[in-house]
């Protein structure tokens, strides 16, 4: 491979499903140990020797917990290649493709983060590229006018559906499930936003690439399993629905978001 990859997991408490990426990885040859660096983000539990005891890899540990996106950037800043796999815990491969990427960015200097193809265990797609969000996304996501008639091709066009029937193809954001991103870019926008404590840190970070200057993109085919349920989008007022429109209200004061998709202006 052309690119050596260094791998970054935020763990809090979900010690076994870290436990079970890392595995992967090393069972597929993805990483060397030592390039596999898990961020125990001050879980209070016994995360720390837990990890450290069942798999061969780096753990790091925060002092306190100051939210996802400060776990990354602690992990980042222990990188020593040039592109930075970032992982959820409750992610795995069941291959090495993700091995390809080098040459992607090799040949795309200016693409500063791509996004893995997102499948849930029994194969279905996650399409975790999406557009800028309009106000009138974030309602129909969020309820059930989303699944009506009127509603569902809008939804559609913000999960980027039709863009995933042929090769690479730029998006606004990608989920930051999984992702792959050049370290010099990271480093440029001075890695992800720490005022957001969890979601939105993975938009906010895409959206400051693109203004500087850097690519975002997705790449179909190249697998990434997660095993997980979508808690914020299960209800509107549960307590991980609570936390992403706080998240929401950050970005808001951050970046603007229109009231309608661009499309149907």
């Amino acid at each position: 491979m052309s690119h050596l990859l260094s791998i970054v997991i935020v763990n809090f408490r979900t010690p076994d499903l870290t436990i079970n990426c890392v595995r992967s990885m090393l069972f597929h040859g993805i990483a060397k140990p030592e390039d596999i660096i898990v961020v125990e983000n001050a879980s209070g539990d016994d995360s720390f020797d837990v990890i450290r005891s069942a798999v061969d890899c780096t753990v790091v540990r925060a002092e306190e917990n100051r939210g996802y996106g400060a776990g990354v950037n602690l992990g980042v800043e222990q990188a020593k290649t040039d592109l930075v796999l970032c992982l959820n815990p409750d992610t795995y491969f069941n291959d090495d493709d993700v091995l390809k990427v080098g040459q992607i960015f090799d040949e795309q200097p200016s693409l500063g983060l791509l996004g893995l193809d997102l499948r849930y265990p029994n194969g279905e797609r996650q399409y975790s590229a999406r557009t800028n969000y309009s106000l009138l996304d974030i309602v129909l996501r969020r309820t059930v006018l989303g699944r009506l008639k009127l509603g569902n091709p809008i939804v559609d066009r913000h999960l980027m559906k039709d863009a995933w029937e042929d090769g690479i193809f730029t998006a606004d954001w990608v989920m930051g499930t999984g992702f792959i991103v050049r370290r010099a870019a990271f480093e440029a926008v001075h890695g992800m936003d720490t005022d957001f404590f969890l979601y939105m840190e993975d938009v906010d970070l895409c959206v400051r690439l693109r203004k500087a200057g850097w690519r975002v993109a997705a790449v179909p085919n190249i697998r990434l399993v997660h095993d997980h349920q979508r808690a914020s989008g299960k209800k509107l007022l549960s307590e991980a629905a609570g936390r992403h429109i706080h998240a929401l209200r950050i970005f808001m004061r951050k970046h603007h978001i229109p009231l309608l998709p661009k499309a149907l202006k």
